[in-house]
């Protein structure tokens, strides 16, 4: 029976059709969907699903509590007097005139809690990644053992990848910040591989949920042996890619509001890996004018 007839039923009769369960039951139970046919975050093969909301994953603690107001309430009187120097706490001569930038140094314990590493044995792989400080403390090593055998759910085709990725900055109250670049154009490493190609990734802030998974990659060759190299990438370099996929639609990367860096070893060689860091940075290199290298493609064309 359509919804139609049902609006032309007298009251009598359609309280008796609800009360044995005839005519509105087959229109009620379909409102009843399960949480999983909502479109949510994209969860790769192999992970188990979150049956749990969001509020539930919340642990209270008075201590940590404490800590946290505390800790919050500091970095809001640092921005405070932040604004009153300059753009993020210089003076804005210096601003204007700054050439180079370090944005990543490890000198201790405290400068790897900015990182977080990640491999496939999060998926069932077993892969393995470790991150720790190198020699006299003063750089970052990242080392492991690659292994591209999938796991055995039925699910995973394919696996063998590590990966490390910086966090988002955070100002007060848990509040993101990002990253303002637009003062240079080009990126600035300082490392030590063993031969094998990574992935530099830079992610940006979107303004949609859908581009979440956008990230802008380029490629890292490391030389191997005992000596250090300095990497300069132009940031015009870098290309547009979704959940892994180089997109036809690209476009350069907005330098002002760059949430993390990351760096991803995938190149399907079984066996140990090391990468040494001394520092991150970026720079304003004059010489480099390109905007951006690859084909930008005109929606509307002038004929």
């Amino acid at each position: 029976m359509c919804l139609l007839m049902i609006a032309r039923l007298p009251p009598v009769k359609l309280l008796n059709s609800v009360h044995h369960h005839q005519l509105l039951l087959p229109y009620i139970t379909p409102l009843c969907v399960s949480r999983r046919t909502f479109q949510g975050k994209y969860r790769r093969p192999g992970q188990p699903r979150q049956d749990k909301f969001p509020w539930q994953k919340i642990t209270f603690d008075f201590s940590k509590g404490l800590d946290g107001i505390k800790k919050n309430f500091t970095l809001l009187k640092k921005e405070f007097t932040d604004r009153w120097v300059g753009p993020q706490g210089k003076p804005i001569t210096e601003h204007i005139l700054e050439q180079n930038r370090v944005l990543w140094e490890f000198r201790g314990e405290e400068s790897l809690k900015e990182w977080i590493v990640s491999c496939d044995r999060e998926i069932g792989g077993q892969s393995e990644i470790y991150l720790k400080l190198g020699k006299n403390n003063t750089t970052c090593f990242l080392y492991g053992t690659l292994n591209s055998t999938p796991p055995r759910d039925g699910e995973t085709r394919y696996s063998g990848y590590c990966a490390m990725r910086s966090k988002q900055p955070q100002g007060s109250f848990n509040r993101k910040n990002h990253h303002d670049w637009s003062s240079f154009n080009t990126l600035h490493l300082r490392v030590r591989g063993d031969g094998r190609p990574w992935m530099i990734s830079i992610a940006a802030e979107t303004y949609f949920s859908h581009q979440d998974d956008d990230m802008y990659n380029y490629f890292l060759y490391t030389r191997g042996g005992p000596y250090w190299q300095e990497v300069k990438i132009p940031f015009s370099k870098f290309f547009l890619s979704h959940r892994g996929r180089i997109q036809d639609d690209q476009h350069p990367l907005w330098l002002d509001k760059v949430n993390a860096v990351g760096f991803t070893l995938g190149d399907k060689a079984d066996g140990p890996f090391q990468l040494e860091i001394d520092f991150i940075g970026v720079c304003k290199d004059y010489a480099h004018t390109e905007e951006f290298a690859y084909e930008v493609y005109k929606r509307n064309p002038k004929v």
